[in-house]
């Protein structure tokens, strides 16, 4: 059975051969070719499937959203969307919305308190304000990069723990982290919260997100502002954003939230997703050989603390306003297993207990030429996955 299949109906950008990119709808092995669809009279949505980017679609609102997906449908379940039908082997994906901001959450539990035990052993893993609000940060949105764009290793400051100074150079401890992105469509205005009971009528679709880390980097910068360049060197996404109807048999309750919630936070309607990772690693080697990844963790989005309605509702409390394209991601998604981490630096416990890779290398972080992969899935429903390779340094 495909991931990709009528329940599904992901959105995407992509081009054939030397043409424009489009939009297009993953289908099976295939493409559906929207703007052909539209140039045919099929679908009527003004021309915004001849964009190279789904925000004009995004911009239209549920209501335009939940009438294209019910037009697919009908065409697909009836054979008279064939003609419009592009191989996947064939297409180039592209970024598959302009990113306008990206904000990323710290949202699951077990994540933050991993990280607590590690940089402050023997205190309160948690700091004061985790359990009572999403903390967050606001990352670069001109790095975000489609999936199988080459992640440079990034060069920056460093302090190792037995130096009196700080070195420069490539990182030393380049590390990944499995995440949920939740991609705004209709924007709010600015000066007005927007509830957490209205959050679907901003929210599209997800993606998958791997937000690479230089964890060296981070450690030396992070204080007192919090992440900066140890972040902002690149940000990969899934090629298709999946739209949260699809996802609506899998919305289940929250875990409890231990103290009560302010107001403004508290949930109306189950939020929290059953949605399956894992994630995966390829080294060189194993890439010659032609061998697939291992996968090194598996975990589910079900157990994150902090849910998207509480995320949009948090971000927008003090009147900030939500854009069009703008991407919400959850932060690292942990499980209880130490087999269900979603960062290298939880897997290994900070370099301390490495990984063994099935061709007999060790890991602690990432070495160049290493491939990894992120899927996701909800029961017959993909995310699809999001592929990176690192390359070496470039020299400043």
């Amino acid at each position: 059975m495909s991931p990709f299949g009528l329940e599904n109906l992901p959105y995407g950008a992509f081009s054939i051969g030397t043409e424009s990119p489009r939009i297009g709808v993953a289908f099976g092995d295939s493409v559906l070719d929207l703007a052909a669809l539209e140039r045919a009279g099929l679908v009527a949505e003004g021309g915004v499937f001849e964009a190279p980017v789904i925000n004009p679609f995004l911009a239209r609102g549920p209501d335009a959203w939940a009438r294209v997906r019910h037009r697919l449908t009908e065409l697909l379940s009836g054979g008279g969307g064939e003609s419009a039908l592009v191989p996947l082997s064939e297409a180039t994906l592209h970024l598959p919305f302009e990113v306008a901001d990206y904000v990323d959450f710290y949202s699951s539990l077990e994540h933050a308190t991993n990280l607590g035990r590690l940089f402050r052993p023997g205190g309160d893993p948690l700091l004061p304000n985790w359990r009572h609000l999403p903390v967050g940060y606001h990352g670069r949105a001109g790095t975000v990069v489609v999936g199988g764009t080459p992640v440079v290793r990034p060069s920056g400051q460093s302090k190792p723990a037995d130096a009196d100074e700080p070195r420069f150079g490539p990182s030393r401890r380049l590390d990944i982290e499995l995440e949920l992105g939740f991609v705004v469509g209709v924007p709010s205005r600015l000066g007005e919260p927007v509830p957490a009971d209205r959050v679907a009528e901003h929210v599209f679709g997800v993606v998958l997100v791997n937000d690479w880390s230089a964890r060296d980097i981070q450690a030396w910068e992070y204080q007192p502002l919090g992440p900066f360049l140890g972040k902002s060197f690149a940000t990969s996404i899934s090629p298709w954003v999946v739209p949260l109807a699809a996802l609506e048999p899998f919305r289940i309750p929250g875990p409890a939230q231990e103290p009560a919630v302010l107001p403004y936070l508290q949930r109306s309607e189950p939020a929290a997703l059953d949605l399956a990772l894992e994630v995966g690693i390829r080294s060189r080697a194993m890439a010659e050989r032609g061998d697939p990844p291992d996968v090194v963790s598996r975990t589910n989005a079900r157990d994150l603390y902090w849910t998207i309605d509480q995320q949009v509702a948090h971000a927008t409390v003090n009147g900030a306003s939500l854009r069009t394209g703008d991407l919400l991601a959850s932060g690292t998604i942990s499980g209880s297993e130490p087999d269900s981490r979603g960062s290298l630096i939880e897997l290994t416990w900070n370099g301390s207990e490495p990984l063994t890779l099935s061709d007999g290398s060790t890991r602690t972080f990432l070495q160049d030429g290493d491939e990894v992969v992120l899927r996701g899935l909800a029961g017959t429903v993909s995310l699809g996955e999001v592929w990176g390779r690192i390359e070496p340094a470039v020299r400043p």
